[in-house]
């Protein structure tokens, strides 16, 4: 899928999680709902990170660039230093490393142990970046028409509120972990991730998102729907169709959460 409808089912499915969360008896404080959807979207992009031409690779100038050069390069030396004997070597590494649970997870993980190893500050770099990426995504028409600065003034200023807001008390600094206040930032990462490859898994080329387990012979089986159901990435069914589903989906389940909480 394109950019925006990942961003736009990364929001929808956090939201969901809200509400699950609410059913289960660990209610999201408002502000968690919400940042988490913000972060959620954002981390939905990712993943295309091993990209250059992708939406995150260019949300942050030539650093970003030059990261996803770099992610590339890594994630095609992984692909072929695993690959196995049936699958063909690849000079490129979109759709590989970076699209894997093993991925997903880590990355949550790590930006959750900066989070609750360094604090404040390292909050305020992970909602600016995830603020960001969830501008470029969700308002990429509008963000495409201004300057890079004006999104990163956006998300700083943006990432600063909302770190004041969720350290007041009650509102969702220390939510699921009492002792760990942020260790739950990790999670909308670690789901957005995940809900990028579920969906890139709809479309024609799949994702390997279960490596290194095998499937069919394969290190890199591209897992995805019955092909019949597949569709081209920024095909009509993702705009008319997928994304109002997730507009739809993200709303009540945001509404859910809200009255479950209540």
């Amino acid at each position: 899928m394109m950019g925006p409808a990942h961003s736009l089912s990364g929001a929808a499915v956090w939201l969901g999680v809200g509400a699950a969360a609410a059913y289960a008896d660990h209610p999201m404080p408002w502000p968690v709902l919400v940042v988490g959807a913000m972060i959620c979207a954002g981390a939905a992009l990712a993943p295309d990170l091993d990209q250059p031409s992708a939406t995150i690779s260019r949300a942050f100038g030539p650093a970003s660039r030059l990261l996803a050069i770099v992610l590339g390069k890594i994630s095609a030396a992984v692909y072929n230093a695993t690959r196995a004997k049936g699958e063909r070597r690849r000079s490129g590494g979109h759709r590989t490393l970076t699209h894997t649970w093993i991925w997903a997870v880590l990355v949550g993980a790590g930006f959750s142990f900066a989070a609750v190893t360094w604090g404040r500050w390292a909050v305020l770099v992970i909602l600016f970046i995830h603020v960001v990426l969830a501008v470029e995504g969700l308002l990429w028409r509008m963000a495409r028409v201004s300057s890079d600065v004006l999104v990163w003034l956006l998300g700083a200023t943006s990432a600063w509120l909302l770190a004041a807001v969720l350290d007041e008390p009650g509102n969702g600094a220390a939510w699921l972990f009492e002792d760990e206040p942020y260790l739950w930032i990790g999670i909308p990462i670690v789901v957005g991730a995940i809900v990028h490859t579920l969906g890139d898994a709809l479309t024609i080329s799949g994702c390997p998102m279960l490596w290194p387990l095998p499937i069919a012979g394969k290190r890199w089986y591209p897992l995805g729907t019955p092909r019949f159901m597949r569709f081209r990435a920024g095909a009509w069914v993702e705009y008319r169709v997928l994304m109002p589903a997730f507009v739809v989906i993200g709303a009540a389940s945001g509404v859910g959460a809200v009255v479950l909480t209540a």
